[in-house]
Parts: C-alpha cells; sequence; structure tokens
C-alpha cells in the first residue's frame, strides 16, 4: 500500500532519478549474480499457486536484464533452479520446466539479445533437464556464441559444490590418462574447468539476494569468495529498478581490499 501511495505521489519517480545521481555509471560491477529468491513467497500472499510466483519472477528477468545493459553490466549471472529444486513436487518442477521453455524459445528471437550482441551459456548439470529444455539450451547457445558483448548465464539444475565436485572429476580423469600430474593443480587450473570458465571475468563483483534471507544457498561458492554481498528485503517479482541502483550505490561505497 506505501509503495502504491508513493507511486500516486510520484515520489518514487523523483527517489529514482536522484538515485541515479548517486551512481558512477563508469565504475559499475562488471559482472552481478542474482539469487531469484521468494517467488513461491510472492505467490503465496497473494493466494496464487507457486508457478503464478515463478511467471511473474521470469518477467522479471527481462525487465531486469534491459536494466543490467543500460548500466553497461558486462555480465550477469542468474540462480534460476538448483539441484536440490528437483525435491520439489513433480507438479512445480513440471511447471517451472514449462516455464523455462516458454523463456528460452522468447530469447532465440528476442531483438534485445541480439542487437546488444549477448552470449548466452546455461550452467549446471544440464543433463538432468528435460530433453525439450536441453534442446533449447543447445539450439541458444549455438546462435549467441559468437557474441561478445555482453554475457548472461542462466544457471539451472546448478550447484555450487556439484560445480566443484564435476571439475575435480575432469581434472582427476586428465591426471589418470596422464595429460596433467598432480603437480599441475593449482587455483587457475581449477578454475579452468569450472562451468564459469569462458567468461572475461568468472568471479562476480556483486551478487544480490532478493527476499530478505542472507545466505548463498550454493551459488557459485567458488566464484564468490571476494564478491560484495547485497541483501534486499523483498520478493524476485517486486524488484525493482531502484533496488538494483541502491546495490550498485552499496556497492561502490565499500572498500575492496581482496584481502591485502
Amino acid at each position: 500500500m506505501l509503495q502504491g501511495l508513493l507511486s500516486a505521489l510520484g515520489i518514487y519517480k523523483i527517489y529514482r532519478r536522484w538515485l541515479r545521481t548517486q551512481i558512477d555509471l563508469d565504475q559499475t560491477p562488471e559482472h552481478i549474480g542474482v539469487i531469484l529468491d521468494g517467488n513461491r513467497r510472492w505467490a503465496s500472499q497473494r493466494e496464487m499457486i507457486p508457478w503464478q510466483g515463478h511467471r511473474r519472477g521470469a518477467e522479471k528477468v527481462k525487465s531486469f536484464l534491459e536494466w543490467c545493459l543500460e548500466r553497461d553490466i558486462n555480465t550477469v549471472t542468474l540462480y534460476a533452479f538448483s539441484t536440490e529444486n528437483f525435491n520439489r513436487s513433480e507438479e512445480e518442477v513440471e511447471e517451472l520446466m514449462k516455464i523455462y521453455e516458454e523463456n528460452l524459445r522468447e530469447i532465440l528471437t528476442s531483438d534485445i539479445i541480439h542487437e546488444n550482441q549477448v552470449r548466452i551459456r546455461a550452467i549446471g548439470r544440464i543433463n538432468l533437464l528435460p530433453e525439450r529444455v536441453k534442446s533449447l539450451i543447445e539450439e541458444i547457445e549455438g546462435v549467441t556464441k559468437d557474441y561478445e558483448r555482453f554475457y548472461l548465464n542462466i544457471a539451472l539444475a546448478y550447484g555450487g559444490r556439484a560445480e566443484i565436485v564435476d571439475a575435480a572429476r575432469e581434472i582427476a580423469a586428465k591426471v589418470m590418462s596422464g595429460e596433467l600430474t598432480a603437480e599441475d593443480i593449482d587455483e587457475n587450473l581449477i578454475e579452468g574447468h569450472l562451468y564459469t570458465s569462458h567468461l572475461p571475468k568468472p568471479d562476480p563483483d556483486l551478487i544480490i539476494r532478493t527476499s530478505g534471507e542472507a545466505r548463498l544457498s550454493n551459488f557459485l561458492i567458488w566464484q564468490s569468495a571476494y564478491s560484495e554481498l547485497f541483501m534486499v528485503d523483498v520478493y524476485w517479482p517486486d524488484f525493482r529498478e531502484i533496488d538494483l541502483d541502491r546495490a550498485i550505490r552499496s556497492y561502490q561505497s565499500r572498500y575492496r581490499r581482496f584481502g591485502k
């Protein structure tokens, strides 16, 4: 009710304009990760079924990507579906897969994606997804593989620990085949076998989590070692442009020492 009243008074627009003056658009984060949390609770508050919240959340992703492009943020990684999410009801998982399928089809012909040359990758254990979703992912990755201006990563069937396990398995197989030795293993080698190895900057500068929760929930746990965290006390479908600018302003106000 309060947000609606402020909007009616025009205060929201005034605040948004003022907030834009508080951030340096030449110093925005290069890579932002987002934990898209609160879709189901958003739906529950409105006495809707859970996937209605997921659909509204998917619509918000489109707006969020446009805001990031306007701010010249090079890379965005979205935590959409974790390996643990497969434990939800079969009906909810199936509805989620339908939403992903619909939105992936839209991406194929999206002017925003192609005009801005956004390279898209799905990261995670993609083999666990339905064939129709895997097929669309393969098609989208192929169509955008030569784009290098912006990067959008969609974490599906993703888990940070699973990512490290998969990297360790690949490295172990190369050691066993003689391609590598144990002495070759260092941080750079491990990073080169993570799902994010294709990115110009794999480590996010800033991670945003919605819904007010204050944990990473197994998201980019290797890459986030020095990421700044920003927790927003709104559910993802209610995330606003000013919330992004507040996160950027907070990021720019922090002194990043990287352990020095």
